[in-house]
């Protein structure tokens, strides 16, 4: 079996190829291009879509598939040639339901959309969107046709980031998130002015920022040699191979967004850096799912960079930096500041507490679109209507509001809950985490951040796609999601910041 073994691991080699290329023509376009090479893009990455779907479905990779299904069960599950019969076998029957045609419309879509999405926010315009947000709706739903049964349509989209994850498992999740989040803001709410974030309004000169930024990486682990840093729209992390990591950020002249979204960044840098080599060309040399991706994302942007051990070692650069603003604050009151609790318009730059429910917000009239409840043309309504519903605030316009996101542009609908399960995972991780290594507190303060990239090379990131989420999970936490240490930390950490 070893010569058939071989020669689909050469066959998924090449469809692996194909779609890092088109992940490469993805950052270019969200980084580089001229805006008027929308179109050109868009059949250049659906002629690779079509390729990748292709060379993945031909009937001879489901032949191989046959004749290795008894080889692949007759070894060591954890093996990698176990886990890669398993985890092909799952894509290419998954792949196989899908047809070409409409593989290759969802890219172009995805394409176009883009763009159109960055002019309308910036006129603040959703009709200039609408049709396109219609477009994806509809392809999402013929997406959905080709996995009936489902028990329930956003199944088979939330399947594409969660595999094998239920939306009525996630539904669960989040009604006990919120139910304990819901006393937690009302406890920081009575104590609002206990915290004072004025220093962070202010001149935050752009050019600047970017050697903040590496001053704050490099320790994290990042190499200028295998890392880059670029500015978008959006901030994304994405990679060419397994020593090509792109980040990207934001930089805005009046605050310190742009070094938050980096550490977010580099948390999925990381994950995919950290991937045993030996996967490379597989389809398991990515992570285990997009909530285990935001997990660490989250992780390192506020469980470390949102640590007072944090804000005692970096604060002093960021303030030498920025002397105008900070001159006044010492690492304790960054701390307390850049931890201020207050709703927020806009979900990339909402506070630990309150970010779930934008999650939440969104997981909800995904569902509504997709299963007919919502229109398109009223999403824009409808979330003007639920963001006061559950944040009290007043959108005063689309660009802050229904476009804020780029997700649904790209047809990324199914991907909104993979954000709170990222931070309800991280919650169970960062509890084992903080007891395997009790120490860490001291280790940040010194600016060493090697133990903690060991420990998550050795127990999450190396598996790449090996395990599912679920055995993921239990391998690192021994049990299912839980929101409770995450709802723990919350009010250990907030608890003291607001004296409740």
């Amino acid at each position: 079996m070893e010569g058939v073994y071989s020669q689909l691991v050469e066959r998924l080699g090449e469809v692996q190829d194909i779609i890092g290329a088109g992940a490469v023509l993805g950052w270019d376009q969200r980084t580089k291009m001229p805006e008027a090479g929308a179109q050109a893009r868009a059949d250049q990455l659906a002629t690779l879509t079509r390729l990748a779907f292709e060379r993945f479905t031909a009937p001879e990779v489901g032949e191989l598939l046959d004749q290795l299904g008894p080889y692949g069960e007759s070894l060591d599950y954890d093996s990698t040639e176990a886990s890669l019969i398993r985890v092909a076998r799952r894509d290419y029957d998954k792949a196989c339901r899908v047809p070409v045609s409409l593989r290759v419309e969802m890219a172009r879509a995805a394409a176009l959309g883009e763009p159109v999405w960055r002019e309308a926010r910036r006129r603040s315009d959703f009709s200039m969107f609408r049709p396109y947000l219609e477009q994806n709706v509809e392809l999402k739903r013929r997406y959905i046709e080709c996995f009936q049964p489902v028990d329930e349509p956003y199944d088979a989209l939330l399947d594409d980031f969660e595999p094998d994850l239920k939306t009525a498992e996630v539904r669960a999740v989040f009604d006990e998130l919120k139910a304990g989040l819901v006393p937690l803001v009302a406890a920081i709410a009575e104590r609002a002015d206990a915290v004072d974030d004025s220093a962070l309004h202010g001149s935050f000169p752009v050019e600047r920022q970017p050697d903040v930024e590496l001053r704050i990486l490099r320790p994290f682990g990042y190499d200028a040699e295998e890392w880059r840093i670029d500015e978008t729209a959006h901030p994304f992390a994405s990679k060419g191979g397994p020593r090509d990591v792109r980040l990207t950020t934001t930089r805005e002249p009046d605050s310190l967004t742009s070094l938050f979204a980096c550490m977010h960044e580099f948390g999925h840098g990381l994950y995919e850096y950290q991937i045993d080599r030996s996967l490379y060309r597989t389809p398991l040399h990515r992570g285990a799912s997009l909530g285990w991706h935001e997990s660490q994302s989250r992780m390192w942007e506020h469980m470390i960079g949102g640590s007072l051990p944090f804000c005692e070692r970096f604060f002093p650069a960021v303030r030498d930096a920025f002397p105008e603003q900070l001159g006044s604050l010492d690492a304790e009151g960054f701390y307390r500041a850049i931890n201020r609790v207050h709703p927020s318009l806009i979900r990339i730059h909402a506070d630990e507490v309150t970010y779930n429910l934008h999650i939440i917000l969104r997981f909800e009239l995904e569902q509504e679109l997709v299963d007919g409840r919502l229109a398109p043309a009223d999403a824009s309504e409808a979330w003007d209507a639920r963001m006061n519903e559950y944040l009290g605030i007043d959108v005063p316009d689309v660009a802050d509001g229904v476009l804020q996101d780029m997700h649904w542009s790209g047809g990324s609908i199914g991907y909104f809950p993979t954000y709170a399960l990222g931070n309800v995972i991280s919650g169970q991780l960062w509890e084992r985490i903080r007891a395997e290594l009790p120490d860490l507190d001291d280790q940040v303060r010194a600016g060493d951040l090697g133990a903690l990239r060991e420990w998550l090379r050795e127990n999450v990131h190396r598996h790449g796609r090996k395990f599912t989420p679920r055995e993921l999970l239990d391998r690192t936490v021994g049990g299912g999601l839980d929101p409770e240490p995450l709802l723990g930390y919350l009010t250990a950490k907030f608890g003291a910041i607001y004296g409740f």
